[in-house]
């Protein structure tokens, strides 16, 4: 087995191998070439677990955070064991005087890396290659698409499984699903935050293993078990002529800012990695609202990135990306740049250049908001079709023409770039905001019951409630927002371009007006699905933007750290339950 890690900055690299019980064995690697620190262990079994230990400086002042008493993931992992647990061990700074070094070992508080069997059956898979305009996207969660299905057994509802379970194959297949949009599935982690009240993150954007496939979402085991049965899951899609495009998180990693954990990157080669404040290293430039961005002209951040993806095309044989905030992803220096470097290497690849590329055009930064200035080889979610068929069928009657060029394909958007129609995404409901039943039921955004005050998530939706605020039993106002729902789905449905909706589309079940449905996972008394949370998330609309500042997240040691707010609700998640889709006569 072949060990090898980056650090430009480190004095000495012990590989550690964990046993069953917690022992640690510690290996100096001494061969070092190009910075990569290196060795070849002959004899280990798939399920082994280890971590690194990075000796070299710590000088926040000039951007430096080794720390070798911080048991560190492999960046290439390919399987995580185990979560975070908030210990105090976790973070470089002591709780009760942060001028003073935590040097406490955070070996059995931090999460192991595993070694694999890489080797699958595949048998005949192939990749379904559907072309845009045939396509229908549906935007899913693993567990909230599985997880109150009455058909899925229940020891594998919420994972790959229960994803691959003849009845959800059935149900998409029956809505004429092309591809699934998963969610985050890279391994993301658990903020101690949410952890202290019982909660967690529910959306997964919060990624620390860009190669592993998440653990929680895993019905047979976390010591490289949930490799095998994503891809079975892959496989079992496929066979439907179903697509897979994963959700990608690459702007930011979940050590979060200055207060955060240290967990991989920081600790590895803190400068090499991530994003600093051009005259203060000691603390992150962060585009993103979670703390920290990645670096995006760093040769190294590229590598991980471009390894990553083709690591999930050719072993995963996943069929497509959607970027998350892409637009951090072409921030070299501080303006979002067409030419940057990522695009070049995207365009160039013979592997990644052929799947389906999809951005999110926009992040939290000066100029952010960036739909219809991808690159011709991209598509993008188009947040300006969203907000202008919002708009129309609320009855704003100045979008009348921007509703005709939104439905015949933006072309005033991708024209000017070689684009055609296909370049749009098109979508009106995500997992950012409201349901689409929540858009015909609530004006208002109703997120009291996340314990924020209402001043998280969204407030400005486009959205009519036909009358009544919230759920009624007036007949003629049900029938009306049925009706709304029918006219939203018609729309997406005959509008040029590529077709997305959210799981909660199909089922039209309500979140109680949660701007974004995130983060519980235990079932609620009557509730269709999972109670939830909301993420704060930034408007696609410039004009709403203004009124997008991230607010503020709790770190362990309990100061305030910008990031994307995952605190408490009890809405129910509108989830899919395998019935028709709501816009049916």
């Amino acid at each position: 087995m072949n060990f090898a890690l980056f650090s430009g900055i480190a004095t000495a690299v012990d590989l550690c191998l964990i046993d069953d019980d917690g022992a640690e064995t510690r290996l100096p690697l001494t061969e070092v070439d190009g910075h990569v620190w290196h060795a070849y262990l002959p004899g280990l079994q798939p399920g082994q677990r280890y971590g690194y230990r990075v000796d070299g400086p710590y000088v926040p002042a000039e951007g430096h955070r080794c720390d070798p008493n911080k048991l560190l993931l492999d960046p290439y992992a390919k399987a995580i064991d185990g979560q975070i647990d908030g210990d105090p061990s976790l973070f470089a700074y002591r709780f009760d005087n942060r001028a003073k070094r935590n040097r406490a070992d955070s070996l059995g508080h931090t999460m192991l890396s595993v070694v694999i069997n890489p080797f699958f059956d595949w048998g005949h898979d192939r990749p379904p290659r559907h072309e845009y305009h045939d396509s229908v996207i549906y935007e899913a969660h693993v567990k909230g698409l599985t997880m109150t299905h009455p058909d899925v057994p229940d020891e594998i509802r919420g994972t790959y499984a229960g994803i691959a379970h003849p009845s959800i194959i059935k149900h998409l297949s029956d809505l004429g699903v092309t591809a699934i949009e998963l969610l985050p599935v890279h391994q993301f982690v658990q903020d101690t935050t949410l952890v202290d009240k019982g909660l967690s993150n529910y959306w997964g954007y919060n990624t620390i293993g860009f190669m592993a496939p998440h653990n929680a979402y895993s019905a047979s085991g976390s010591r490289g078990q949930q490799v095998a049965e994503f891809k079975a899951m892959v496989k079992a899609l496929h066979a439907a002529d179903i697509e897979v495009i994963l959700d990608v998180v690459y702007n930011h990693t979940a050590e979060g800012n200055d207060l955060g954990p240290t967990i991989c990157f920081r600790g590895i080669d803190n400068a090499a990695y991530y994003r600093l404040v051009d005259d203060d290293l000691a603390h992150y430039y962060d585009t993103t609202g979670t703390g920290n961005s990645l670096l995006m002209r760093s040769p190294h951040v590229l590598q991980l990135i471009m390894d990553s993806l083709r690591y999930w095309v050719l072993e995963m044989h996943v069929d497509g990306f959607r970027f998350d905030l892409a637009a951090t992803l072409a921030r070299q220096f501080h303006e979002v740049d067409r030419l940057s470097a990522f695009f070049d290497i995207i365009q160039q690849d013979p592997v990644v250049s052929q799947a389906k590329l999809i951005a999110e055009p926009w992040d939290l930064g000066d100029g952010g908001y960036q739909v219809g200035n991808f690159p011709p080889l991209w598509t993008e979610w188009n947040g300006r079709y969203r907000d202008t068929v919002r708009d129309y069928w609320r009855g704003e009657a100045a979008a009348l023409g921007e509703f005709a060029s939104r439905i015949t394909g933006s072309s005033d958007l991708y024209e000017h770039s070689g684009r055609r129609p296909i370049a749009s995404i098109n979508f009106v409901v995500a997992h950012d905001g409201f349901t689409l039943r929540d858009l015909v039921s609530y004006n208002e955004k109703h997120n009291a019951a996340n314990g924020e005050g209402n001043r998280d998530g969204e407030s400005h939706n486009r959205s009519w409630n036909c009358g009544v605020e919230g759920p009624t039993d007036d007949p003629a106002v049900n029938a009306l927002r049925a009706r709304q729902q029918r006219n939203v789905i018609a729309t997406l449905l005959l509008s040029q371009g590529c077709r997305c909706s959210r799981t909660a589309t199909s089922s039209a079940a309500p979140s109680s007006a949660t701007t974004t449905a995130t983060a519980r996972t235990t079932r609620s008394p009557g509730s269709t699905g999972i109670s939830t949370t909301s993420r704060k998330t930034c408007s696609t609309s410039p004009a709403a933007r203004s009124s997008c500042a991230a607010p503020t997240r709790r770190s362990a040691a309990g100061a305030s750290s910008p990031g994307r707010p995952t605190t408490a609700a009890t809405a129910a998640a509108a989830t899919s339950s395998g019935t028709p889709t709501a816009a049916s006569p």
